[in-house]
């Protein structure tokens, strides 16, 4: 009787255990897949973009004309640390490119978003504008201090493609009267803004 008592648990077992494989395929073959989908979604910038233009008192920086091949990831604009603009993409190549402007001090700040990469002392002439050329162990970079903030395209990406990206910023909101930051100390002589936007985290 015992043995025939173990039998039956065997098959009770056997037979729970092809019910539930039954029942995953069947969620399976219910619901759409794609293997080859991307898991990082691209976002809509949109809104924030108007947003910080709005209430930065810089003007705030976007790619215009940039293949589709490039990819947004995050974004966000944060007055409270230095009216920071962030946009993150990622390149043809899946290699992140990110770019980054802030009125707060200069150092710290392009020292934080690059990663702690270190001026080369040399410089490139970009989009008619001269940047300095920056390298790091994780991040390089591409900075160029006017109109009162700080701008820094860097991320792992090759530096053609920090190139392009630099290339391709523009701004639908010239420079606010009687503002500025020091290139060398940082120091913000704006008060601020009056909005905060952001989404997302590449």
């Amino acid at each position: 009787m015992a043995a025939k008592r173990g039998n039956q648990t065997v098959r009770s077992m056997f037979l729970s255990m092809a019910v539930v494989v039954a029942v995953a395929g069947v969620f399976y073959v219910a619901n759409p897949h794609d293997e080859d989908a991307d898991p990082l979604p691209a976002v809509d910038y949109r809104v924030e973009l108007v947003t910080a233009q709005r209430a930065a008192p810089y003007p705030v920086l976007a790619p215009k004309g940039l293949p589709k091949t490039w990819k947004p990831t995050s974004v966000s604009y944060a007055r409270q640390d230095g009216n920071s603009w962030h946009l993150g993409f990622l390149d043809p190549g899946r290699e992140y490119v990110a770019v980054e402007q802030s009125t707060a001090p200069a150092r710290k700040y392009i020292a934080d978003v690059t990663h702690h990469a270190e001026d080369t002392g040399k410089t490139a002439r970009v989009g008619g504008e001269t940047w300095q050329r920056w390298e790091g162990p994780k991040y390089d970079a591409l900075v160029r201090s006017a109109d009162g903030a700080t701008t820094v395209v860097t991320g792992t990406a090759p530096y053609e493609r920090l190139v392009e990206m630099a290339e391709s910023l523009e701004s639908d909101k010239a420079p606010a009267a009687g503002t500025g930051t020091d290139a060398d100390t940082g120091t913000d002589t704006d008060a601020g803004s009056d909005a905060d936007a952001g989404s997302g985290e590449a």
